[in-house]
């Protein structure tokens, strides 16, 4: 089944592909300020390297749910298609199952990275939550390397730090994008695994749409020489 999308964009599809947008503009203009200064003005902005390496994690990880929310991961599919509708749909639940436990311990292990640097208590239990911690490290104050702390953000000092002042970002500000997308790929699975159920799917990713683009603008162009 074809995994194109003809209705127009929703407003959740606006709101994730600006931000995807975003963010690569974003590490575009610091990485090319970053430049400037270093060969016109032998200067360096001490914090453009760090920045761009946390946008650039954002950037794959909430890509990567929205691709699965697309379908536009890639995949093999000849086995797939040597089958039967109903022996493909059968395979595809199981894949949909495994993607889903996957993401569930990438999420689990996430949180548990994440949560102390937020004052909060990682999950019990080596595979599956079994509770949360009753005694853990609060990691409030941990701050990144380079990036400062900017002013209108003066407020997290109380609130993770006990009120000392941040030189630099705490890490749980850049960080909080592994639960975070996490959780959101677990979500676009879960739909996947709704519309595979109800037959709109029989495949959770195609392999095959760089070679539908290509021969789409091959025709594009075949069409407009003639």
């Amino acid at each position: 089944m074809s995994s194109a999308h003809s209705s127009p964009p929703s407003f959740m599809d606006t709101l994730e592909e600006t931000l995807i947008a975003s963010l690569l503009g974003i590490m575009t203009l610091v990485t090319f300020a970053n430049v400037v200064a270093r060969y016109a003005f032998n200067a360096n902005i001490l914090w453009a390297l760090e920045l761009t390496v946390f946008l650039f994690g954002w950037l794959v990880l909430l890509g990567a749910s929205y691709a699965v929310k697309k379908n536009m991961h890639l995949g093999v599919d000849a086995i797939v298609n040597l089958l039967a509708a109903p022996k493909r749909r059968i395979l595809a639940l199981i894949s949909v199952v495994a993607c889903m436990v996957f993401t569930f311990l990438l999420l689990k292990g996430a949180w548990d990275y994440w949560a102390n640097f937020a004052n909060l208590p990682g999950t019990e239990g080596r595979w599956f939550p079994l509770g949360f911690e009753e005694k853990y490290r609060d990691k409030g104050w941990y701050e990144v390397n380079d990036i400062p702390m900017p002013e209108v953000m003066r407020w997290m000092e109380d609130v993770f730090n006990e009120g000392e002042e941040y030189e630099k970002i705490p890490r749980l500000i850049p960080y909080i994008v592994l639960p975070l997308s996490m959780a959101l790929m677990l979500f676009r699975f879960a739909q996947v695994a709704v519309r595979i159920w109800k037959g709109e799917l029989d495949r959770i990713v195609a392999s095959h749409e760089a070679e539908d683009d290509i021969e789409a603008a091959a025709a594009h162009i075949e069409r407009s020489a003639k």
